[in-house]
């Protein structure tokens, strides 16, 4: 090491997660172990929000030992001559390498393999997330050493925040001259060390297994590889609901774990029979793919995919469903354990709803849906807002628990209800295209037709714009007549083609292109109601009074 130049150490962490409280204990421990060091915040993004770096520097020599010399530091990191980057978020471990910072031949860099994802992540109507093996191999390839683990599963395991295990990662990597003892005395601050705090033990916990970690580098570099490798399993899977013997007879073993979790999920959803229904309309998917692949050269995938999404669309979201999700135990115990509530903590929790018109007339049969729907088209054609009741239900209460239990106990109006009726239909169009494919002999344009139920997804109008482009893209891409000419392998890279496009932006207008480059026609307008608002009385009155200091 260098004994003239300081120990350069950037903190990369996420606003909310003491960022700053990491820098100060890393002050502290420098000044309890007599170094000079100086840390520097750099300016970012408020606090809970993005990203918040801060720079620190630390004299490798004790201050005793300079012979009255003071060392000079920088206020700001320079690319490329970092000793260490730390960092709570993968992501951000790799844009601040992009940046320049990590250095291949000095920079030790240790980082989390959790990820929050980007508001450009969460746009995407399909899998924007970046690639996690990709950003691994960033990291790999711009580290003197890399060391990657979970930091925010170690910290919810031990009850603390992620600053305390990248305190107990930095100092398990031996980048810093101080001692374990100048660490865990700089979490203790002025307490008794004979009796600590709560919060203090759970901060001590975290460095401590942070600490451990770094000293098992084999069994690291084991998980690393693995991970590198795309093998993610690093759990023990979890367990896969039974399948009905009756199912598990007809259906091929390649099907059985995606059919058992589909299977459970809608006995969940509905009941007995529902999943039934789903088990009977694979069945007609199955026989379709032995016909077009009778060697199962596939491994029926087209069963495999229908069985996923198939579960997902038949167990669409309704304020049932939600009241259930919201009521259930497994629910409560989660938001305690996110709140970190003791055992003797009182815990309020506010749900907030505004359930309106398209809610509630899912519920009612056909004609009493379509005379409520249409009284909310003619206000919101008036200009009025669709109509909707805000709720603010505390489901800590009594009172609050009920309202929700009675609401999800309400399941069985479920199937008379208007909106249950669609779906079917809608469900019923979609299997049918992927049948048809099949029957044309196509293996690939049935796969395709059926990879298309990822376009349901989400609710409100998200679902329903979903619902429009998958019913546009089989009904223009897939029949034979509407492609004169084409062959089916043409269809089906067009059904693919427009897939992807629909899954690239909200608005749509990729997959318009998609859909005129294949010889479709673009997606309808659909029509959107003028909403009149009302001029404040304040403008109005300004408005009187121009014309007469006009005419002054």
């Amino acid at each position: 090491m260098d004994r003239t130049q300081p120990i350069t150490v950037l903190i990369c962490a996420l606003g909310g997660e003491g960022g700053g409280v990491l820098t100060e204990w890393l002050i502290e421990a420098a000044r309890a172990s007599g170094h000079a060091a100086q840390s520097t915040s750099i300016p970012g993004v408020a606090q809970r929000t993005g990203a918040t770096t801060y720079y620190v520097e630390v004299f490798p020599v004790p201050v005793a030992q300079l012979g009255g010399r003071r060392p000079v530091f920088s206020l700001s990191p320079a690319p490329g001559a970092l000793d260490c980057i730390v960092s709570s978020e993968l992501l951000e471990t790799t844009r601040q390498i992009g940046n320049g910072m990590s250095s291949p031949e000095r920079t030790l860099v240790i980082s989390s393999s959790a990820r929050s994802l980007t508001t450009a992540e969460r746009m995407v109507p399909g899998d924007g997330r970046a690639d996690a093996q990709r950003l691994l191999e960033v990291v790999r390839s711009f580290s003197r050493e890399h060391r990657v683990f979970d930091m925010g599963a170690m910290a919810r395991e031990c009850g603390t925040v992620v600053s305390a295990v990248m305190l107990g990662a930095l100092a398990g990597s031996g980048v810093l001259p101080f001692s374990r003892e100048h660490f865990e005395a700089a979490i203790r601050g002025h307490e008794d060390p004979a009796k600590p705090s709560r919060m203090t033990q759970a901060s001590l916990r975290g460095f401590a297994q942070a600490f451990d970690a770094m000293h098992q580098p084999r069994e690291h570099a084991m998980r690393i590889a693995q991970m590198l490798d795309g093998d993610k399993d690093e759990a023990p899977p979890a367990a896969v609901p039974a399948l009905p013997e009756a199912a598990r007879a007809v259906f091929p073993p390649a099907v059985h774990d995606m059919l058992a979790l589909g299977h459970a999920r809608l006995v969940d959803y509905q009941d007995a029979a529902y999943a039934d229904l789903y088990l009977h309309r694979l069945q007609q998917v199955l026989q379709a793919e032995r016909n077009a692949d009778p060697a199962g050269a596939h491994g029926f995938a087209i069963t495999r995919e229908m069985a996923r999404w198939l579960a997902l669309w038949m167990a669409f979201d309704d304020i049932v469903r939600v009241a259930d999700l919201k009521s259930r135990a497994s629910r409560s115990q989660r938001v305690r354990r996110e709140a970190k509530a003791g055992a003797h903590d009182l815990l309020k929790v506010y749900d907030h709803f505004k359930p309106g018109v398209p809610e509630f007339a899912a519920l009612l049969p056909a004609p009493l849906a379509a005379r409520l729907t249409a009284w909310d088209r003619r206000r919101q054609a008036g200009g009025k807002t669709p109509w909707a009741v805000p709720l603010k239900v505390g489901s800590h209460s009594v009172a609050g628990m009920l309202s929700l239990r009675v609401l999800a106990s309400l399941r069985g109006l479920r199937k008379s209800g208007s909106r249950f009726a669609e779906e079917q239909v809608l469900i019923e169009r979609w299997l049918k295209a992927v049948l048809d494919g099949a029957a044309q002999g196509s293996w690939h344009l049935a796969h395709e037709v059926a990879l298309c139920g990822r376009l349901i997804k989400g609710y409100g109008s998200t679902n329903e714009r979903g619902k429009r482009n998958l019913l546009h893209v089989i009904d223009h891409l897939v029949p034979a007549e509407h492609a004169p000419g084409r062959s089916p392998q043409a269809r089906a890279d067009a059904v693919a083609a427009a897939r992807e496009a629909a899954l690239q932006d909200e608005g749509g207008k990729a997959l318009d292109a998609a859909l005129l480059r294949h010889g479709a026609p673009p997606r309808p307008v659909v029509p959107q109601p003028i909403r009149w608002m009302k001029r404040p009385p304040s403008q109005v009155q300004q408005q009187k009074q121009q014309p007469h200091a006009a005419s002054r």
